[in-house]
């Protein structure tokens, strides 16, 4: 989007849709970057280039926004792991990493708050623990000039307006979003009810993220957005979700084990399919689009364009009219046969 630096998150959703890549966890992972189990983002202090170049191609592919790579980046979770005392400087890399690549560019640079793991609903000692996990974590998105705050993959509404609560004490544009494994959520609220919640309490973008493939996240994302007035986000996984298996949690290979995390390739959606989504998201009223988990550029490329957009790495889009065999140039049906088989059969 032209000039989205200038016009900030909330006028330029006012204009048309943004694009937002996400899903770094499992994309260093699968580059071997980062431990599956754990999935905390050390990689931003031991590779620091390897995150840089990842934003860079999720830029290319056409996101409008990079997102700092401090989702489970937090204090619990760093605590688990036995490097608490890396947490100040693991944050700001992440920020410092995510903020170089979006002046370079000309895009949004977004703070990242997750799920802590920590949230009990009758607990307030919990809920003091968890306020002061985010704090920490918005301080330093604050310092490091975050343009907005993603706080993300809620199960609990009171967790996510305990992160609502820590970005607008920074005076910082909030994106809060659900994760919806379930029905509702873990406090009993509809996803459309909680997020007309935090909505009324000062969220400025609220909608879905992680979890749900496109088919089984629409419906959801459909209440929502008849629900609440100010702007819904709709960041599926890439994954074939259904029915009976409606988060990629719950997904299973034919001897029945579990898929996730890293068994999760025979159900990957391909590029046109995410594709598909965001022209469907678009047209229901959804300005603020993505894709979590499991995302690739590629993926981001082709919804970007599908948007209308033409992102550089467009350059290098398929155009199948000139490979030598699926191609409608110059094709020598002996080639083809001896590739396919018979011409006859082929026809």
């Amino acid at each position: 989007m032209e000039n989205i630096k200038e016009l900030g998150l909330l006028n330029a959703l006012d204009k048309g849709p943004v694009i937002c890549a996400e899903g770094y966890l499992f994309e260093m992972e699968r580059r071997g970057y980062l431990k599956a189990g754990p999935f905390v983002p050390e990689v931003v202090l031991d590779f620091p280039l390897a995150v840089k170049q990842l934003h860079e191609e999720f830029v290319r592919a056409g996101s409008d926004v990079v997102v700092a790579f401090t989702y489970y980046g937090h204090r619990a979770k760093l605590k688990a792991i036995g490097k608490e005392d890396l947490l100040e400087k693991l944050n700001r890399n992440a920020l410092e990493i995510a903020r170089n690549v979006a002046r370079e560019t000309g895009t949004l640079l977004a703070g990242n708050l997750s799920n802590t793991w920590e949230y009990e609903p009758d607990s307030k000692k919990s809920h003091k623990t968890v306020r002061s996990i985010f704090d920490e974590q918005v301080a330093w998105a604050a310092d490091e000039q975050a343009d907005f705050i993603i706080a993300e993959t809620f199960g609990h509404l009171g967790e996510a307006l305990l992160s609502l609560e820590s970005i607008k004490s920074a005076g910082l544009p909030a994106v809060i979003t659900f994760s919806p494994a379930t029905e509702n959520s873990c406090d009993g609220y509809s996803w459309e009810d909680a997020c007309k919640v935090l909505q009324d309490k000062g969220a400025d973008v609220v909608g879905l993220n992680c979890g749900n493939g496109p088919d089984t996240m629409t419906p959801y994302l459909e209440k929502i957005r008849s629900t609440v007035s100010v702007h819904v986000a709709a960041l599926p996984v890439p994954y074939r979700t259904t029915n009976e298996q409606p988060c990629f949690q719950k997904l299973k290979l034919p001897n029945t084990e579990q898929a996730f995390p890293v068994s999760l390739d025979p159900f990957l959606l391909n590029r046109y399919e995410m594709a598909e989504f965001a022209v469907k998201a678009r047209d229901m009223g959804i300005r603020y689009i993505g894709i979590c988990c499991g995302a690739g550029p590629h993926h981001v490329r082709s919804m970007a364009e599908a948007l209308g957009r033409t992102p550089a790495a467009g350059k290098y889009s398929p155009d199948m009219s000139l490979h030598p065999i699926f191609g409608d140039k110059d094709v020598k049906e002996n080639h083809v046969a001896c590739l396919l088989g018979p011409v006859q059969d082929i026809k």
